[in-house]
């Protein structure tokens, strides 16, 4: 019995020991929470399977797409950019990977992300002749602007968004404010959401920055505009995607690569964390229909990250081991 007994406390104290190894080789872990809905919930999930399935200290620090990749790269800091849109700074996430100071670890979007200019369906059906950019901008009075409706609006997104960046040098290549249009600031993103749903209720025009998948889109049936041209990397790496680049030219966003990135730092010590965050990986169709369930229920990242737990089990137990996911489940409750 004394030897039960002994080998029973040397079995408990090694595996007290792996998990103390597990955590500290993890450690603390600050995650990018980007302020929109997908990248938020992202990074939710990452925060609760981190610290419930491998002992992770997870913290959740804000973050842009803008700041956040610049300062991984530059800094080190933070630890994990979950969603990471690695097109709309390419020269950043490039350097950054060939100087060993980013990883990225799997497409967090399998089906890619999809961002331009959109304008309501309702308009699109009353005016078929709308299919470009530079079809739309032939008619300000379509799309009138909140402060002056002798002019047109093309609404942008806020400050910091790399989407944000993007729509004002296309603004620009494609001579807006010369076919009588402003580009409108919303602010943020609830100011960007809301000029959508406030003209949608009111059948009214709207053309501007938007992006998929988001709940929005699955709300509220938008089109997305063409652009003319076919796509031009270069000229988007020299100049699309270049805040202070003078000459922007008329050029095709591309679907995006939607990206998880890590510091080298984090994945030189992440451990076994970084077998998950080498395979979560997840499609639009899944993540429309959860930001959806997030909106009917106003329900936070938080939320809708223990709501993915309980419900979508088919897809994430697939992306940890049996031992993790059982720890996962309980810590959802």
């Amino acid at each position: 019995m004394k030897h039960l007994l002994a080998s029973t406390a040397l079995a408990l104290g090694l595996l007290a020991m792996g998990g103390a190894a597990n955590a500290a080789e993890c450690g603390t872990v600050t995650i990018a929470n980007m302020n929109w809905q997908s990248a938020e919930v992202l990074a939710n999930i990452d925060k609760l399977i981190l610290n419930a399935g491998y002992g992770c200290d997870a913290q959740l620090v804000v973050g842009d797409t803008v700041p956040t990749l610049t300062s991984m790269t530059e800094k080190g800091q933070p630890d994990i950019a979950p969603e990471g849109w690695v097109d709309l700074l390419p020269e950043v996430v490039e350097r950054g990977i060939a100087d060993k100071k980013l990883v990225s670890t799997v497409e967090a979007l399998s089906d890619g992300g999809v961002q331009g200019w959109w304008i309501p369906k309702y308009i699109a059906d009353a005016h078929p002749d709308i299919k470009t950019i530079d079809d739309a901008l032939k008619h300000p009075e379509l799309f009138p602007a909140p402060e002056d409706s002798s002019k047109g609006a093309v609404y942008n997104g806020p400050q910091g968004w790399g989407g944000t960046l993007v729509t004002t040098q296309l603004f620009k290549a494609y001579e807006g404010e010369k076919a009588g249009f402003v580009l409108v600031d919303t602010g943020s993103a609830a100011g960007l959401d809301g000029s959508i749903a406030k003209a949608y209720e009111r059948k009214e025009g709207w053309m501007g920055y938007y992006w998929e998948p988001t709940a929005l889109l699955g709300k509220y049936e938008m089109v997305k505009l063409e652009y003319g041209v076919p796509h031009d990397a270069a000229e988007w790496k020299r100049c699309n995607t270049v805040a202070d680049c003078p000459d922007p030219k008329r050029n095709a966003w591309p679907k995006d690569r939607v990206e998880t990135l890590v510091t080298t730092g984090f994945a030189d010590r992440a451990g076994p964390a970084m077998d998950y965050l080498k395979t979560r990986s997840w499609p639009n169709a899944t993540v429309n229909k959860l930001l959806a369930w997030m909106t009917d229920n106003q329900a936070t990242g938080e939320e809708g990250a223990k709501h993915f737990i309980k419900t979508g089990e088919d897809i994430w137990t697939k992306w940890v081991s049996p031992e993790v996911a059982e720890k996962v489940k309980a810590a959802a409750q």
